[in-house]
């Protein structure tokens, strides 16, 4: 098993009108994410001159726990809940260099 931690940024650009809605969603994820085998922090912040921007700053221990991550039921039930809520998704994996 690769023992590389992995730092994510995953950036979300919401609907104006779906904010509030998404917001909640997302906020659900934290507990149950942050019991997650591997998990080392994963915390959601809100852009302070754009409230529809939010980006979760996450590091895990290894690729593999964030892979197993990425197929729980809770990520799923939270990308179907807001399907069609959210302009952009993007998620940026990244190693610490220095």
């Amino acid at each position: 098993m690769n023992s590389t931690k992995i730092t994510v940024v995953a950036r979300i650009i919401v609907k104006e009108e779906k904010r509030d809605f998404v917001k909640n969603e997302l906020m659900k994820l934290i507990d149950i994410t942050r019991k997650e085998k591997g998990c080392i922090n994963y915390d959601l912040h809100q852009d302070n001159n754009n409230p529809n921007l939010f980006i979760f700053h996450e590091n895990w221990e290894n690729k593999e726990l964030l892979e197993t991550h990425l197929q729980n039921d809770h990520l799923k039930q939270y990308l179907e809940a807001t399907d069609g809520c959210v302009n952009e998704f993007i998620i940026h994996e990244l190693t610490q260099i220095g």
